[in-house]
């Protein structure tokens, strides 16, 4: 296991041919940027200068260094090359010239949220990984992931057979289902769903292009037993060491900033790893609406707002440039309550007015002095059938507006 400082065109050719059974590789991207970025104490600074006099300078330096990793996996050996919309099409043509056509696996989708920006078009939301082996006769460990909640999970487990170009259940001689065989769960796809790494996670080690130690698990797992070798020949923050050494296998990294390898070091002697909610529970696991919930902010034109104790939605349009700030009664707390969580929720977001919807009627009174807040509007969620708001909204935005 090593970690080496220096250009990995000069390292590479020291290695020994056919000896590596993964290689990893997040290069350069030819952003033609220097990225900076400072630890959460800024008592360190790391760069990465990404900026080359031409294209061609950049397609040489990456085919110079494909050539050699080529060379020294083994035969039943595969490469990972992670890049984004930038120049991924010319990896990707470099790439089927050094391994061959035949030899492309997949393009891996890391899918991920971030947030928005006023840049004109669509939001980058994904980076590439393009998937290549050496031979046919790769090593390929399949993963399985869980089934959709849409999915009859039931109905799969019975076996079909098809008749006269139907598909039917498959019985036995006394009528009865037979079983299929052990289901596992869905083989996992191309497309990867992996948060980016938050900004407050503690794995965060302050390099700027430092991947999630997620992604690079799941990379080795499906190409590498225990005791393989794993090389990174531009480990940076040394993320794919780090996790090759929590699944048992050996590693090489090579950088060749002093600063990054020290950082790499630093993570090796005490891995830190950052559980994502998102990954082990899935998706629905960040909605905390209810259905009923959901309904009634539909109804009123509202974004739900899954993780604030006083602000269930926002109106989708804007006031004078301010935000609208919706509350849904609970069915445990008082109108006065409600009142109260979403005057204090909506203070911090410079909301201008907002709505509060009352979910149950009550004969207790609704305290509420017109001085405290004028832009506050009450309304009924029985009331709120989608045909009656239609035409209440406009009258409700003119009471909002005055």
């Amino acid at each position: 296991m090593q970690v080496i400082h220096g250009d990995c065109r000069t390292i590479l050719p020291t290695l020994e041919e056919g000896s590596i059974q993964l290689i990893y590789l997040d290069p350069p991207f030819f952003t033609q940027k220097e990225h900076i970025l400072r630890t959460r104490d800024n008592s360190i600074e790391y760069t990465f200068k990404d900026c080359w006099i031409s294209l061609d300078e950049y397609i040489s330096f990456m085919k110079n260094v494909l050539i050699q990793c080529k060379r020294v996996l083994k035969n039943d050996a595969s490469i990972f090359l992670h890049c984004d919309r930038i120049a991924s099409h010319h990896l990707r043509v470099l790439l089927d010239e050094i391994f061959g056509k035949e030899h492309f696996q997949s393009e891996i989708i890391w899918a991920y949220k971030r947030w928005s920006n006023s840049k004109r078009g669509l939001l980058n939301a994904h980076q590439t990984i393009y998937f290549y082996s050496k031979s046919a006769a790769f090593k390929f460990n399949t993963i399985y992931t869980d089934y959709s909640p849409t999915t009859n999970v039931d109905q799969i487990l019975q076996a079909r057979i098809r008749k006269v170009g139907k598909v039917m259940y498959h019985r036995d001689e006394n009528g009865d289902v037979i079983l299929a065989k052990e289901k596992k769960g869905v083989p996992i796809s191309d497309v990867w769903n992996i948060p980016f790494l938050n900004p407050k996670a503690k794995e965060r080690a302050g390099y700027p292009t430092q991947k999630p130690l997620l992604l690079l698990e799941r990379i080795i797992e499906i190409s590498t037993d225990r005791n393989d070798v794993v090389l990174d020949p531009f480990c940076g923050s040394g993320t794919t060491l780090v996790a090759a050494k929590l699944l048992g296998r050996k590693y090489i990294g090579i950088d060749s900033s002093a600063k990054a390898i020290h950082l790499t070091e630093k993570r090796l002697a005490a891995p830190i790893k950052t559980e994502s909610h998102l990954v082990s529970t899935g998706v629905s696991s960040y909605l905390a609406k209810t259905n009923y919930e959901r309904a009634i902010l539909q109804c009123i034109g509202a974004i739900p707002v899954e993780r604030n104790s006083g602000i269930d939605g926002f109106l989708r349009t804007y006031i004078k440039g301010f935000p609208i700030a919706v509350r849904i009664q609970k069915s445990n707390e008082s109108i006065e309550t409600a009142k109260q969580q979403l005057i204090k929720a909506s203070r911090s977001k410079n909301c201008i007015a907002m709505i509060l919807v009352r979910t149950h009627r009550t004969t207790e009174p609704f305290l509420y002095e017109q001085e405290e807040n004028p832009k506050l509007l009450v309304i009924d969620s029985y009331d709120l059938a989608v045909e009656a708001w239609l035409e209440q909204h406009q009258d409700i935005e003119i009471r909002l507006n005055t």
